[in-house]
């Protein structure tokens, strides 16, 4: 066993392969993030994790507690916790039953008993967690002749808690060794270890925090032009607009150079960045005969095409460079501030497959399995590199993310469209050191509009996406009468209300910000589920509905289904209404009303709570004209950042800190001499 870092250890077994996550890891560890936490002793006897090997490959096997919970496993929609559960760690685009398949599944969990794990594989593992005893643990079993009272499926393969221990098993298939760490600490504090250990968590630039609207697939520049006019005369905060698949001259599989659609794109790019509006490029890995690179790539290529297009090899560099040159020269150079990386997870059962056989042979050595685990990481560490390079930040999405992602500036998508599901992705992403997007691309009803934006205005990337839609959804939600162009009679109605929760996300963006740099520097999620703040507290291990958002807000968002009326749990101490201020005390379960516009939304006692005039969007002199709210009393401060928002200055000169005081009687204090924010000494 060898000690790492802080409170973390790796165990060598055999001989592990070449291509592992941490093998290829571009980012460095934050030690400094590290050193900051204290030490921790290995949770348990190293003499209790066994290793062995078989022609099946590796098998590893550790103690389970009856009382433990588990978390992690990278993006999962389906379920929170996993404890007597199996988990399957490959990619699936869109996993219907819930075996633990994902479009970013990651061989790492944590549990309750005060650690996690994480094995460096690139392999399909399989994580049986408390399934099964081992032989003879049962041997002096002697019930008989007891009555079944339940004769349901559901209640007959329903998790019982048993009263043995039982065992974590853990099968890498084909490998003949591996490398499995170790991270020591509660909850909270083992993913912090773990995206520390991954890089640290990015930092977006802040008009990546903003709105967010990718417009109608169908669109030229004219009508790009049009929505984006259209947005500001109507006073709607967007920051950034996204184009799809028509941009290119051929998309499925792509050229990566304009379409006829966009014959002056130049002149369009120039004149949306002027007004404050950020480009991003949908696009995805597979290159067509007519990009300018494709010959270029035919041998950094795998043996298999998807959709007519190669497959690179990102794990040679010369593939990487061909890719990078391109963005970084003819896209990012032209003023494009990010891209949308489609399709780079698999798909083995959709009629239109894009998924390369688990076969396939790449230059580098690695094989099709191994890609498939690896290639969105891959794929986000190049673009990033194309940004970087230019000295630019982006904030950028990606549909397939997996191990030590956590300081990649990617927010995770998927095609699903489900409000429950995608509350749950808020929850289950903050283990793995991935940020998810519970975008607005489908609704019944303009209710179902609202509940849907309340969510993204409360998520890591407030994102509305219209590929479907050419007018904007507040006009119309139902996809066949906007493509006719028929608004709704209650339009106004519904143009104000996603105005206000639209203007709402921009008042948040410096407190976002910080929840951001603690995450960069501490490795604490910026949007997390409610047991990484309460680890000891068992009424929230199984809550997946609610989330803080930052240092201080808890989330409880609606879906259509609910209604006006939901059950929301506080844990100990006092709680404050965001929008009313009524108090509450915690420590209970209650039923909340909320009206179609509303959404409930705490905020902790003590908390000092920085809130930002409303813009229309981030540019690069923004000043934030500030109000702070102040809840409860006593000594009491809250960190702002000030830097550029814009470029990696902040790797080599730190960002200035700014902080806001309450002394023990209650009174503010207020920094001074800040060129990002304006301090209106009002307080609420």
């Amino acid at each position: 066993m060898l000690k790492i870092a802080n409170g973390i250890w790796k165990i060598t077994f055999g001989t592990p392969e070449e291509f592992t996550p941490v093998s290829m890891r571009k980012s460095r560890i934050a030690q400094d993030g590290l050193n900051r936490m204290k030490d921790s002793d290995f949770p348990f006897s190293e003499d209790m994790v066994r290793f062995s090997a078989s022609v099946r490959g590796i098998t590893v096997t550790l103690p389970m507690q009856n009382d433990e919970d588990i978390y992690g496993f990278g993006e999962q929609l389906l379920s929170l916790n996993y404890v007597g559960r199996k988990r399957h760690v490959k990619v699936n685009s869109d996993p219907k039953i819930d075996t633990g398949e994902s479009h970013a599944p990651v061989p790492f969990y944590i549990s309750t008993a005060g650690y996690g794990l994480f094995v460096d594989t690139f392999r399909y593992a399989t994580f049986y967690m408390g399934t099964n005893t081992e032989k003879g643990v049962s041997r002096t079993r002697r019930e008989v002749n007891t009555s079944h009272t339940e004769f349901s499926e559901s209640a007959l393969y329903a998790l019982k808690r048993l009263k043995e221990e039982r065992k974590i098993i853990i099968e890498i298939p084909v490998a003949q060794g591996v490398d499995v760490y170790f991270f020591a600490g509660n909850v909270k504090e083992v993913v912090q270890r773990y995206n520390l250990f991954s890089g640290g968590g990015c930092l977006p630039p802040m008009w990546g925090l903003g709105v967010w609207y990718r417009v109608y697939g169908g669109s030229d520049e004219n009508h790009v032009n049009m929505l984006a006019e259209e947005f500001r005369k109507e006073k709607i905060p967007v920051d950034v607009l996204g184009l799809e698949p028509g941009w290119h001259s051929h998309s499925y599989s792509c050229t990566y150079q304009w379409s006829c659609l966009f014959p002056n794109h130049e002149k369009m790019i120039k004149k949306l960045t002027a007004e404050g509006y950020h480009l991003n490029l949908w696009e995805h890995i597979f290159v067509y005969p007519a990009a300018p690179f494709y010959q270029d790539m035919y041998e950094y290529s795998g043996d298999y095409e998807v959709w007519n297009g190669l497959v690179p090899d990102f794990a040679v560099e010369e593939a990487r460079q061909l890719f990078i040159k391109w963005h970084e020269e003819k896209l990012v150079g032209e003023g494009i501030t990010g891209f949308k990386l489609d399709e780079c997870d698999n798909s083995d059962f959709n009629p239109s497959n894009w998924s390369f056989p688990d076969s396939t042979q790449f230059p580098s050595g690695m094989d099709g399995e191994q890609m498939h685990n690896a290639i969105g990481v891959l794929y986000q560490e190049v673009i990033e590199e194309s940004f970087r390079n230019r000295n630019i930040r982006t904030l950028s999405q990606v549909r397939s993310s997996g191990s030590l992602s956590a300081s990649l500036p990617f927010v995770l998508y998927s095609d699903l469209y489900g409000h429950r599901e995608f509350i749950r992705g808020i929850v289950t992403s903050s283990f793995s050191g991935m940020l998810w997007a519970p975008e607005v691309r489908d609704c019944v009803n303009g209710r179902d509009l609202l509940r849907r934006i309340q969510t993204i205005v409360f998520s890591p990337h407030t994102l509305l996406n219209c590929w479907r839609i050419p007018y904007a959804p507040w006009k119309q939600y139902d996809i066949e009468k906007n493509l006719k162009g028929e608004f709704m009679q209650d339009q106004e109605y519904y143009t104000d209300a996603c105005r206000k929760l639209l203007e709402l996300r921009m008042s948040l963006l410096p407190y976002l910000y910080s929840a951001f740099m603690d995450y960069h520097k501490t490795g604490l999620p910026p949007i997390r589920a409610m047991v990484l703040d309460y680890p000891d507290d068992p009424k929230v291990r199984d809550i997946d509905d609610q989330y803080f958002f930052g240092k201080d807000l808890l989330v409880c968002p609606l879906t259509l289904e609910d209604g006006t009326e939901r059950e929301i749990y506080l844990p100990d101490g006092k709680w404050y209404d965001f929008f009313s201020t009524k108090v509450y005390e915690g420590g209970r379960r209650f039923q909340m009303k909320a009206g179609d516009e509303e959404i409930p939304v705490f905020v902790r006692d003590g908390a000092l709570l920085p809130l930002a005039k409303p813009v229309l969007c981030v540019k690069e002199d923004i000043v934030f004209e500030m109000t702070v709210r102040s809840y409860g009393s006593g000594e009491a401060e809250f960190v702002l950042y000030e830097d550029d928002f814009n470029t990696y200055d902040y790797e080599i000169k730190e960002s200035i800190a700014i902080t806001v005081r309450r002394d023990e009687k209650g009174d503010i204090e207020y920094p001074e001499n800040s060129l990002k924010y304006q301090f209106l000494k009002n307080t609420w």
